[in-house]
């Protein structure tokens, strides 16, 4: 390692991935590695559920593991295990996140620095108040929207100040993130999966090209390569939601009245063409100009 880390480390998961990871470095770069090893988890959990894109995503797997001897591969997947556990032994913490600063491989020319995970505790505490149990109670879920989400600090406090609240987020709350960088976008991914949160991860530029969703409904966002959808987005109830959604929009878009001929035009004796739905609408999600996690 560049410098001692171990002492910026919350637990012995964090240790031990520090220790695997300095064993797969030793013939790569210490960001190759990471990169590759982020990508490749997001991959493996991807190609489980999303099946469109999951040809693409193996060939961009193997081509990364090409790299590595077999005892490097093995560290890589060491370094996952070590991410399930350590996840699946305390959900409210942001391990990749924590990783990614302490491994010092933040972007600081762009800007790139990781909002603490005590920070964002405590703004998922403020975000979450009358106005989300209204929205719940009035449809029997809620959507939040982290535009800039990094790791997925934000969005993992938010799941866990739900549980706290005594709210199930696995069906209660759709996740949804965008982030420039595509790997931090993919370390946001990984986490959401690994706590079961149903919803996706879009890399793009906010600004420029913000996360859109048919009609503004977040339930179906605009068909994309570039959308990572955690496998809890895939569960029954919020496949229905979806199904429900769109039985709901055709009906409600469908043949509209034809108004009666003005006063001496000929009526015309042939069938009206059928009307035909509308195109799906991209709309912007959730914005707000007060803070970064808006519901919606």
């Amino acid at each position: 390692m560049a410098r001692n880390v171990t002492r910026q480390l919350r637990n012995e998961r964090q240790k031990e991935f520090i220790r695997i990871f300095d064993q797969a470095c030793k013939r790569h770069n210490r960001w190759t590695v990471w990169a590759d090893f982020v990508v490749m988890a997001a991959i493996s959990i991807s190609n489980t559920v999303d099946k469109s894109n999951a040809k693409g995503r193996e060939e961009t797997y193997m081509s990364l593991a090409s790299k590595y001897d077999k005892q490097e591969l093995e560290c890589i997947c060491r370094m996952f295990a070590e991410v399930v556990s350590g996840i699946d032994e305390n959900p409210d913490q942001d391990f990749l996140g924590e990783m990614f600063m302490a491994l010092d491989l933040g972007n600081d020319h762009n800007g790139q620095f990781f909002t603490p995970y005590n920070v964002c505790k405590m703004m998922a505490k403020m975000t979450y108040g009358k106005d989300l149990e209204e929205k719940m109670e009035r449809r029997g879920w809620v959507s939040v929207n982290d535009p800039a989400c990094g790791a997925g600090a934000l969005l993992v406090a938010f799941a866990n100040e739900c549980k706290l609240q005594n709210v199930n987020y696995q069906t209660s709350v759709l996740f949804v993130a965008q982030d420039i960088d595509y790997i931090v976008g993919c370390m946001c991914y990984i986490q959401l999966s690994l706590l079961g949160c149903p919803g996706y991860v879009v890399i793009g530029d906010s600004i420029l090209h913000p996360c859109t969703g048919i009609d503004g409904n977040p339930l179906i966002p605009t068909p994309g390569e570039n959308i990572w959808y955690t496998p809890m987005y895939f569960r029954d109830m919020w496949h229905y939601r979806r199904l429900w959604w769109t039985v709901d929009r055709m009906i409600c878009s469908g043949p509209q009245p034809v108004e009666p001929p003005a006063d001496g035009e000929a009526v015309s004796k042939e069938e009206p063409p059928a009307e035909q739905p509308p195109e799906p609408v991209p709309q912007a999600l959730g914005e707000t100009p007060a803070g970064q996690l808006t519901l919606f």
